[in-house]
């Protein structure tokens, strides 16, 4: 099939380009290269040494001798060249990463969660529409995010698939209808997430777009069988306070002798996949994609539930790095459940990773070997959820 990934020279989008060309797909990526710009805001690098893109795309073909072709391009703010692109490659799948990803980073500042909201919200509209125009036969896989749910209480209930059923009452008047799932953003990252779900919501039923969106948890790891191949084809590591994810920040501290920062009780439960997941849910969404006027297509891209304090004892009693509790800068619930649905993914084949499949491990020794790239300092989540009050 022709693949245009959106947002393909970050984190996710990177290794599942490569997936998906080892797979025997015609692969576009579509960036903006903002995600580099961004570490240079934040002075900040990837623990691994990312090489120029075009040094990436020149590995791959030397590798595998297979094109990956590359347009640098917004999504955001190109439309019309984003139309255009559509026209001219007829893509049979749009994989959509073009979106700020950070919670952290959309929470940083007045223009931070303005950015996150202008580019997020405004790259899938214009997917979407571009779409409609140009090629409406093309299946739409965008990663969301598990936190559209929210943490609340749920008191021991599945977190379902995208949908529920309720039943609506008003005026002495009652129906029962299948809704999504009510959304409860964390953060303004996540917010843009819930407004995502509402426009592919409209597109499936006005334009009978063909959409599936997974709702992923939080992704650990760093490589890859494909990032594996080449030293130049490494996949970024971060550990830093905005963009690091909170088993990889572990991991990288752990490697470093640093206490492992726990934000808070560490009650928190969330939702974890490893990178090598992620790729093969992508895989497994494109190869089955929903009909053209269905509902849109939510899956929990998920393979396991970790309270994150248990995340850091167990990464404490495999190194012997103590645990260290920190204030929370997030508006958070201290503790939370948290059970997932999965059975979408897992019914197309998805073999999970797991914690306990000896990965912890590999990423530790990735990190050590690249140690000396480490600021420490830039390991505290500096973010606040509520700014505090001016002093009287």
């Amino acid at each position: 099939m022709k693949v245009i990934v959106l947002g393909g020279d970050g984190f996710c989008g990177w290794a599942t380009s490569l997936h998906l060309s080892a797979e025997g797909h015609e692969v576009t990526i579509v960036d903006n290269l903002v995600r580099r710009r961004t570490d240079e805001e934040l002075g900040v690098q990837s623990l691994t040494p990312i090489r120029p893109i075009g040094d990436r795309l020149q590995a791959w073909r030397e590798t595998r001798n297979t094109p990956i072709d590359f347009v640098e391009l917004d999504v955001a703010k190109d439309y019309d060249r984003l139309e255009q692109l559509f026209r001219d490659v007829r893509p049979d799948a749009i994989v959509h990463f073009a979106e700020q990803r950070a919670a952290p980073y959309s929470m940083k500042s007045p223009w931070h969660k303005r950015y996150t909201v202008d580019n997020n919200v405004n790259a899938t509209s214009a997917v979407l529409c571009a779409m409609v125009e140009a090629c409406p036969d093309a299946h739409l896989v965008h990663l969301g995010t598990m936190g559209v749910y929210g943490y609340g209480k749920t008191k021991g209930m599945t977190i379902p698939e995208g949908y529920i059923e309720a039943t609506l009452r008003s005026a002495g008047a009652e129906a029962d209808v299948e809704i999504l799932y009510p959304a409860d953003p964390g953060s303004i990252y996540h917010m843009t997430k819930t407004l995502d779900q509402l426009l592919f919501l409209y597109y499936a039923k006005n334009d009978a777009l063909s959409i599936t969106d997974l709702h992923q948890g939080i992704v650990w790891g760093t490589s890859t069988p494909e990032t594996d191949l080449d030293e130049r084809l490494v996949n970024r590591f971060d550990y830093d306070g905005d963009y690091g994810t909170v088993l990889n920040r572990f991991l990288c501290q752990a490697a470093l002798g640093h206490p492992l920062t726990v934000h808070g009780t560490g009650g928190q439960t969330r939702a974890f996949i490893h990178i090598r997941d992620t790729v093969r849910c992508i895989a497994l969404a494109i190869q089955s994609p929903p009909t053209r006027g269905e509902r849109v297509r939510i899956m929990n891209q998920m393979t396991e539930t970790h309270r994150v304090r248990d995340l850091a004892q167990m990464v404490s009693e495999m190194t012997g790095v103590p645990v260290a509790l920190q204030g929370n800068p997030r508006k958070e619930m201290a503790e939370n459940d948290l059970v997932v649905a999965n059975d979408t993914l897992i019914g197309l084949g998805l073999e999970p990773t797991r914690l306990s499949d000896g990965l912890m491990d590999e990423v530790v020794s990735v990190a050590r070997r690249y140690a000396e790239r480490c600021d420490t300092s830039r390991i505290p989540s500096r973010s606040l959820w509520v700014k505090p009050l001016a002093a009287e």
